[in-house]
């Protein structure tokens, strides 16, 4: 029985949506629906039962790979698809074609092309035999190297269709994939338009000049009416051969040999005419005036004079450069000074011409074409040539850069085997060895035609580009044998072939992409006709091609389809050194004749001839592909196809890792790295998204941030959950843009998980150094007493790790990312030194646009033996050296009596502590000892002025204590909020109000009156006497029981909340040194009290805790 792999051949790709080749995603092709049902009967695997359901026996996966077959998403199956429509489809044939017919021979017609024909004679003559043949040379290399490295992907494994762009792609990730195969498309587009062109210029230069439209009133308006006509022209071939693809490729594809053969015949028409040149040259005259090159359009023969019977009279010649024909006209300078000579322009091989064209000969635009070695009269220097005599004219400014990028082209077409793996009977095998044949063969071509050329053409007649000093024959035609005509019609209709093979292929690599779905906006190209043609990329490829023709000029247009096939073979030879290097389990090509140091040669010859050719056009197409990777990267879809980025990445995150573990950072290098500790509801939604919001603010995409949460449980049973909870944080994650890693922990209990959240979090040196968590909101009305002291575990934990914590208070008032804080300011209560922590987090916050307008206030509180003018100007000059621009203020807190409401907050904190200690007890224990307690308080109270206070007992509210955890219902302390330290302020906003009730047999209340608190509150220097004060006191003889380490806690909490209040009600947020747990752990429960009492009555709180190092330094 095949595994669940195969249910996705019909559908979507499998593990892989939205690849784009199922094919690639399952091994199992040809598995069908029997197979699928089969089941396993035989009991002699009875033991791997339960693994059957997921997983193929090795006989089923065997047959599926035997049985496996590729046919390519390219023409072949389109024109199948029109052969079979209406009748029953044939069934597909095992493809037949060997390393000849399928790679060696198309590689041969793509290489081969346009500037064979049409510039390699003129390349030869103006840079010589030497430079012509390292310009070759390298270019060749650079093929051959890519070539090498190319064999070696595409025998890693089956190559589907799309040859170069899946190689790429799948070896460097979809975002190099992306950009390159963009880059390719657009490079294969601009080559249709170079081959258009190519086949205009043949047409109207040597075949049917007559067939201009433009006609140039004089010599200096013939380029452009040729560009124009080009134009015209051009638009017209790219309309027909359009047309002739989307009627039908299998058109295209029946004279693909019919051009093949074009390219052949012309070649072996060259060497002929070589051969026969050693010892019969033909005779094609060229006319010099002095050694000035003349063009054969305006006269027949070369002479100044000609005798016609016995009368010498001027010929056509003398009338181009004198104002009439008469012996006694005026007649231009240098032509009167200079003769005129006749010479052969083909020499032949044997005529030892190869010496003088072996130097270079490079000409400015407008410069008259002139033979080196001839005799020659000069005018003086700045006299003008007049454009209208028939001179052979430069007609570009050359030079070796130039004639790269304008060579290069012909040396591409080398992946025309890999795009054809499917047809191949065994593609390893032929792919290799095919391409690096036609590479050699079409390299040594390249280099015998250079000296061939240098040796058997005249240099003027090599340096004119249009043949004009040789009647306007096509050069290279002037050597062929048996006549020039082979080689013009038949570089005419390989140069039409090869514009149909690009319009042909140019769109289904588009299609290829775009079926890929890694560029959103590309995905309509992917769409076409019912049988899988791709019209809307051909309508796209022809509108780019139009580009290319309206440049009009081949030399123009030539070194821009460099660069993009340069880049294009670039990222092929960086893909194989990238897998050699990283040595991936996958990485096993057949083909063994590579080297990484071999990719890396290939690829840095590309990259160097790509500047060659031209630098800006090198920096335009690396940004073209840089703005493709990057859209890829943040808009593209997400693909894993194994590429060898991924595993880059890998390792250079390893070797991070391992450098991170050499020591701690510097303090100059601290940031907080945080660990996000939040809480899921029962749909595994986070409950206070807030804090993912403070944690974008806070890092702004810096650094390492881990959310963490915790599920109760057993890892077998939660496991979904904890799947279904990291993707809502994920989410989330992604909606706050918050960059950073989710961890859900499955524990027994929570106070466990967060445990080793906090142990656990981070790998090797990546590790958190803060905690951020949000204040346990409503710890005295939760059933589950655990909470609060999971809050103080969670404390204690990060102090022994040496851990910074950030506690926020009202975490559900903070801003979200939209919201902007127009004014305000954030205030900074810096009580005790925590290594910076209070200095160094307002400063990021500030970074963010939430907060960037709010100023920062610092203010430091100053005792009774202080200065606190010197403390202000020596915290400004503290801030001055850190570089942070904050308001400072120094807050005085004088020694005070403690006042009765202290009092009262510590004694009914000591009671709900002492009665909650009592929670293991039985329920009727329980009663008895609440009671007991009860009456003790009220037995112990003695008033020598009844009228001034009134007060009643009850029982607290919260459990406390290592003991077992009781319901709330049967204890519950209240405390009356009618006595607050502010009496006039509500509760704060974000915490739930407490309940009020009158006493009764379980519930008794102390409450301290408002009045008396007023009072109390608004008492400052009277004449009340210290007698008065003791007799107060005296009034509470229960008060002087009370632990007095509590009391003076207490007393803190209180004077630093009036203060806080006071100076930063309005603030809109305020951060304050959080005091440490006790070392007691039977005070616990009293820490959360003092806590509350330190933030009451204030909307955003964030409490921090150092980590027991310097975060912030002053040096550079």
């Amino acid at each position: 029985m095949l595994n669940n792999l195969t249910d996705c051949e019909d559908g979507d790709g499998g593990a892989n949506p939205g690849d784009g080749n199922p094919k690639e995603s399952s091994p199992f092709i040809n598995s069908t629906d029997t197979e699928k049902g089969k089941e396993y009967d035989g009991k002699n695997m009875a033991l791997f039962e339960e693994e059957m359901d997921t997983s193929p026996m090795v006989s089923s996966l065997l047959s599926g790979l035997a049985n496996y077959t590729n046919l390519p998403q390219g023409s072949r199956e389109h024109e199948e698809a029109e052969n079979n429509e209406g009748g029953k489809k044939k069934p597909v044939q095992a493809p037949r074609m060997g390393t000849f017919m399928g790679v060696y021979l198309p590689c041969l017609q793509n290489i081969f092309g346009v500037i064979l024909f049409l510039r390699l004679t003129w390349v030869v003559g103006i840079a010589g035999i030497m430079e012509s043949f390292c310009m070759v040379f390298i270019c060749c290399s650079c093929t051959m190297l890519t070539a090498i490295s190319m064999s070696a992907i595409a025998t890693n494994g089956v190559v589907p269709a799309g040859g170069s762009y899946y190689m790429i792609s799948r070896s460097l990730g979809p975002e190099f994939g992306g950009a390159v195969g963009l880059c390719f498309y657009l490079g294969t587009t601009f080559a249709g338009a170079m081959y258009i062109l190519g086949t205009i210029e043949i047409l109207l230069a040597y075949l049917f000049p007559a067939m201009a439209i433009f006609k140039a009133e004089d010599a200096s308006g013939e380029a452009a009416a040729m560009l124009n006509n080009m134009r015209v022209y051009g638009t017209c071939v790219l309309t027909c051969m359009a047309t002739v693809v989307f009627v039908g490729v299998k058109y295209v594809n029946k004279f693909a040999l019919v051009f093949l053969g074009c390219v052949i015949l012309s070649i072996l028409a060259i060497y002929a005419g070589v051969i026969k040149s050693a010892f019969d040259p033909p005779n094609f005259p060229i006319c010099l005036l002095g050694n000035r090159t003349l063009s054969r359009h305006g006269f027949d023969v070369c002479a100044k004079l000609a005798w016609e019977g016995n009368e010498t009279v001027t010929t056509r010649l003398w009338g181009l450069f004198c104002s009439s024909r008469f012996l006694n006209a005026t007649c231009d300078e240098y032509f009167t000074r200079n003769n005129v000579t006749e010479i052969q322009g083909i020499p032949g091989a044997a005529s030892g011409l190869i010496k003088e064209n072996l130097w270079s000969s490079y000409l400015t635009k407008g410069v008259i074409v002139e033979r080196r070695g001839m005799p020659s009269v000069g005018l003086a220097d700045g006299t003008p040539v007049d454009m209208d005599h028939p001179y052979v004219f430069s007609d570009m400014t050359s030079y070796f850069t130039l004639l790269v990028g304008i060579y290069f082209p012909s040396v591409t077409g080398i992946m025309a085997g890999s795009n054809r793996s499917g047809d191949l009977r065994d593609a390893q095998k032929s792919i290799p060895t095919g391409t690096i044949l036609a590479i050699a063969t079409t390299s040594a071509v390249y280099i015998s035609s250079v000296v061939l050329f240098g040796a058997c053409i005249e240099g003027v007649v090599l340096r004119d580009k249009f043949g004009e000093a040789v009647n306007g024959n096509l050069v290279v035609g002037t050597l062929a044998w048996p006549s020039p005509w082979v080689i013009v019609i038949g570089s005419f209709f390989s140069t039409c072939g090869a514009g149909l093979q690009s319009l042909t292929g140019a769109p289904r690599l588009l299609q290829a992409i775009s079926r890929d779905g890694i560029v959103p906006f590309l995905q309509v190209f992917g769409h076409g006709k019912a049988n899988g043609e791709p019209t809307w990329a051909l309508l796209l490829t022809a509108c780019i091609c139009e580009i290319g023709i309206l440049i009009a000029s081949l030399d123009e247009v030539a070194p821009i389809l460099s660069m993009f096939f340069l880049m294009c073979y670039m990222f092929v030879n960086l893909a194989c050194a990238v897998q050699t290097l990283l040595r991936t389990p996958n990485w096993r090509p057949r083909f063994r004749y590579y080297h990484w140091t071999l990719s890396f040669l290939g690829m840095s010859l590309c990259l160097a001839l790509m500047f060659i050719c031209s630098w800006y056009y090198a920096l335009v197409a690396m940004l073209i592909a840089g703005l493709i990777y990057k859209y890829i990267e943040y808009r593209g879809a997400e693909k894993e196809w194994g590429d060898g980025i991924r595993g880059l990445s890998l390792s250079a995150a390893r070797y991070a890792l391992l450098r991170l573990e050499e020591g701690p950072p510097h303090t100059k290098n601290w940031r907080p790295q945080l660990l996000v500790l939040v809480r899921v509801d029962q749909d595994q939604n986070v409950v206070h998204p807030q804090l993912l919001s403070l944690t974008s603010q806070l890092k702004a995409g810096k650094g390492l941030t881990i959310v963490g949460s915790v599920l109760e449980g057993t890892f077998l049973d939660n496991h979904p959950q904890a799947q279904r909870a990291e993707e809502s944080i994920r989410r989330l994650m992604e909606a706050e843009k918050v960059k950073g890693f989710c961890q859900v922990v499955i524990s027994s209990n929570l106070r466990d998980g967060v445990s080793h959240l906090i142990q656990s979090g981070g790998l090797g040196g990546l590790q958190h150094n803060t905690v951020l968590v949000g204040w346990p909101r409503n710890w005295r009305q939760k059933e589950d007493h655990q909470t609060w002291r999971n809050f103080i575990e969670l404390v204690r934990e990060t102090t022994a790790g040496h851990l910074a914590l950030l506690v926020t208070k009202n975490v559900s008032m903070f801003p979200g990312n939209p919201e902007r804080f127009s004014e305000g300011s954030i205030d900074v209560w810096w009580i005790v030194h925590d290594g910076g922590m209070l200095m160094l987090l307002p400063f990021l916050l500030r970074h963010h646009k939430v907060w960037r307008k709010c100023k920062m206030r610092i203010f430091t509180v100053a005792q009774m033996d202080d200065n606190s003018i010197q403390m202000k100007k020596d915290l400004t000059t503290f801030l001055y050296h850190l570089r942070i621009t904050a308001e400072v203020e120094v807050v005085e807190m004088h020694e005070s009596d403690i006042s009765a409401y202290t009092y009262e907050k510590t004694l009914v904190m000591e009671q709900r502590s002492q009665i909650l200690k009592q929670m293991h007890l039985t329920k009727n224990e329980r009663e008895r000892e609440i009671q007991s307690i009860t009456d003790e308080s009220r037995g112990s109270i003695r008033r020598k002025n009844p009228a001034n206070t009134r007060l009643r007992l009850n029982v607290p509210e919260e459990t406390a204590g290592d003991s077992e955890e009781k319901p709330e219902e049967e204890v519950q302390l209240i405390h009356d909020q009618s006595a607050p330290s502010c009496p006039s302020s509500s509760p704060s906003p974000g915490e739930e109000p407490e309940r009020e009730g009158e006493a009764d047999p379980e519930k008794v209340h102390l409450t301290w009156t408002k009045d008396k608190s007023v009072a109390e509150k608004n008492k400052g220097p009277s004449p009340v006497s210290s007698e008065g004060i003791k007799d107060f006191f005296s009034m509470k003889p229960e008060w002087e029981n009370l632990n007095q380490s509590n009391v003076r806690r207490m007393h803190t909490a209180v004077r630093l909340n009036e203060v806080i209040v006071k100076k930063s009600r309005d603030a809109k947020l305020v951060l304050l040194n959080m005091p440490g747990p006790p070392r007691n752990r039977n005070g616990d429960e009293n820490y959360m009290e003092f806590l509350e009492v330190l933030t009451e009555h204030l909307d955003r709180v964030m409490l921090v805790r150092g980590g027991g190092r310097e975060v912030i330094t002053i040096y550079s």
